[in-house]
């Protein structure tokens, strides 16, 4: 059995080189089991402290069929990887070696907190990290050997100390589906989730106006939502509102009024309003750099550390400068600024954006003993107290597992663009973490978009394969257009959807082609074809069943066993309601 072969595995631990390698011999790694996840401790039997550069809790010879399919997920939110063991494929364009500059140890290819393998057809294998309070964890691979792995960051580690380290579950079943529930059941032990009453819906700013938009277009956009469908609740001010990045409580020229009197205005209509910051981030002309130089991560010559010298400077005027998390007068000013935004602002909305800045590694921390994740659930752990118990925590561009139990909801995707590749990418992206919605947080598949814009040619199939995936998701449901150019046809989608959110769906196989979700006296059918070209898809049913086109309302008729769509064409995608009938 694979989960034998794993759990019989060695461990081992990497001291900082130039360490003496006879202390290694007197620092104990031991591994606690219960049931399928275990728990590793680490404790300093010398007389003299160690570095620990990192923990190896397995190793060993990798046993198991190279071409066998897998999913991984990556330490930021933007990376993923698919494929197989043999040809890993990174779903996105944003990876974490490549772009985030994360290292990549040579010879091995390496993924972050979560992978599961098909064995075979029917059987899987689940390899998670089940907490993420201190360190972070990874699993390297290659053809010859396979490491699972906590950066314990050199921390150093006294005589007679331990560390709990982060637990971890080796699992197989033959529904992968249902280990992924287990695995969610488990995080949710270790990191409680933090709950919120109702999916958020709305309307966001970035995909019509981007950093330009002005308090003429919301005011604009309110007006049109408010008149076509007010249950879009939140007025979500994505980005351009203030004048440097960093500088949330100062307002830029195209507000003159402020943002305060907008936010209130807003409220006014029966919206609620809802605001985009980045909290970890500054760009170089903002007053926070300026005056608190010393609230950010040091570089060697005790300044602020550019983003751009250790990883991504930054979308929009880089390179960015990362806040110490660790540092108590970023943890009283991050306070503050959420504090301000909802008491005097009214805002109980936050998109925190470009989290991942506040857990990269590198640089030098007020705090030297605490790891990058925990300095950036210190620095979450502030923005919180500031917007309160009463207000709703997005994360986006966020290091998915340090941010377990820190947010509402969280983006699970790339950004949507109006071009056929971006939507098929982002649907895969979303689909793959279906099994977190509703679960570890509420999932934002971003933005619905029904419009094009100058130079996107978006055909009706593809518009409706991207709102049928934004249904699947189970998630938040947005609008991304400019809504005054809106058609009646396109608000009727809008419409239809805002019931049909709330569950994920959840997929027949790998290939994300037929998704179910069971409602009462039946199940919804989400039905992709991703291909460049017709197909024809199978649908398996246990029974007999009425089914209906939700997006048309045509009735297609009687089924059972199965229903062939003969020639589904290329980037379409059909959503089904299936109502049982009697035997």
């Amino acid at each position: 059995m694979a989960i034998l072969f794993l759990r019989e595995m060695p461990g081992s631990v990497r001291l900082e080189p130039g360490s003496d390698m006879e202390l290694t011999d007197n620092v104990r790694l031991s591994r606690s089991w219960q049931g399928d996840v275990c728990q590793p401790t680490l404790t300093n039997l010398n007389a003299s402290p160690v570095r620990v550069r990192e923990v190896v809790l397995f190793h060993g010879d990798f046993d198991l069929a190279f071409d066998c399919p897998w999913y991984a997920e990556g330490y930021q939110m933007l990376s993923q990887t698919s494929g197989s063991l043999r040809m890993p494929e990174s779903i996105g364009s944003y990876n974490d070696h490549e772009h985030y500059k994360l290292e990549q140890r040579s010879p091995f290819f390496t993924v972050y907190n979560l992978l599961t393998l098909q064995l075979v057809s029917t059987h899987y294998l689940l390899l998670a990290f089940t907490s993420c309070r201190r360190f972070s964890g990874l699993f390297r691979i290659n053809p010859d050997s396979f490491e699972v792995v906590l950066d314990t960051e050199s921390l150093t580690l006294q005589p007679g100390e331990s560390w709990t380290l982060e637990e971890l579950m080796f699992a197989q079943d033959e529904n992968c589906d249902a280990l992924l529930e287990r695995l969610a059941e488990r995080i949710q032990h270790n990191h409680p989730r933090l709950t919120w009453p109702e999916i958020p819906t709305g309307w966001c700013s970035w995909y019509g106006y981007g950093p330009a938009v002005s308090e003429q277009n919301i005011q604009a956009a309110m007006g049109t939502i408010g008149k076509a469908l007010p249950e879009l609740k939140y007025i979500q001010i994505d980005d351009g509102y203030q004048r440097y990045l960093g500088d949330w409580l100062t307002p830029g020229t195209r507000f003159p009024r402020g943002i305060q009197t907008l936010c209130h205005e807003i409220r006014d209509q029966g919206f609620e309003p809802a605001i985009w910051v980045a909290p970890f981030i500054a760009e170089q002309d903002s007053q926070l750099l300026k005056e608190h130089p010393d609230w950010f991560i040091q570089d060697d010559k005790d300044q602020p550390l550019s983003s751009a010298a250790i990883s991504f400077g930054g979308w929009r005027n880089p390179p960015w400068y990362m806040l110490d998390g660790t540092h108590p007068g970023v943890q009283d000013y991050l306070e503050h600024v959420f504090r301000t935004m909802r008491e005097e602002w009214g805002c109980h909305y936050f998109k925190l954006d470009a989290l991942t800045w506040g857990a990269l590694p590198g640089g030098r921390r007020h705090d030297q003993m605490a790891t990058r994740v925990e300095a950036y659930r210190q620095g979450m752990a502030a923005v919180l107290r500031g917007a309160g118990d009463d207000s709703l925590l997005l994360g986006c561009n966020a290091p998915l597992w340090p941010s377990l139990g820190t947010v509402h909801a969280m983006r699970v995707s790339g950004d949507i663009a109006r071009r056929w590749s971006t939507v098929a990418t982002v649907a895969r992206e979303t689909f793959w973490r279906n099994w977190q919605h509703d679960r570890l947080w509420i999932n934002d598949p971003d933005c619905l978009v029904l419009t094009n814009q100058k130079g996107s040619k978006l055909t009706p199939d593809e518009i409706q394969f991207h709102a049928t995936a934004i249904a699947a998701s189970g998630g938040m449901l947005l609008s991304g257009d400019r809504v005054e150019n809106l058609s009646d046809e396109q608000w009727s989608v809008l419409r239809q959807l805002l019931p049909l959110i709330g569950q994920a769906a959840s997929f027949d196989d790998l290939s994300q082609r037929v998704g179910r979700v069971q409602v009462d006296g039946g199940q919804r059918l989400y039905l992709f074809n991703r291909d460049d070209r017709p197909r024809d898809l199978v649908v398996p049913l246990d029974g007999r069943w009425r089914l209906s086109d939700l997006w048309s309302g045509e009735e297609l008729g009687q089924y059972e066993g199965t229903v062939t769509f003969t020639e589904m064409p290329p980037h379409a995608a059909r959503l089904l309601m299936a109502t049982r009938l009697a035997d």
